[in-house]
């Protein structure tokens, strides 16, 4: 089974706000098995218009990746976030081999 990534890019209008939202996503990510390979850091736009924070993180699964976005905790936590933050969050499955 392939693994999955949620490619998340916002720009946070709040960051005192925004750290309720990492604190209550923090139980979610942790149940389903996510993985930060990229959070903020530097970027370079080399195409379109970049947003000011860029993360990337792997499930275990495309399942896990869905059940993380789709579970209370991150619903609850979503909530919290776009009170903070503006962006997007996609969910991507992996490329086997």
């Amino acid at each position: 089974m392939p693994k999955a990534y949620w490619i998340a890019r916002v720009d946070v209008r709040d960051p005192e706000g925004y750290k309720d939202y990492v604190s209550t996503a923090k139980p979610a990510f942790e149940r389903h098995g996510a993985r930060f390979l990229a959070r903020g850091g530097e970027t370079y736009e080399a195409e379109g218009k970049a947003r000011a924070r860029n993360v990337v993180i792997e499930f275990p699964s495309m399942e896990e990746a869905r059940a993380c976005y789709q579970s209370p905790e991150y619903q609850a936590a979503k909530a919290i976030r776009q009170r903070y933050a503006e962006g997007e969050i996609v969910i991507v499955e992996a490329v086997e081999g």
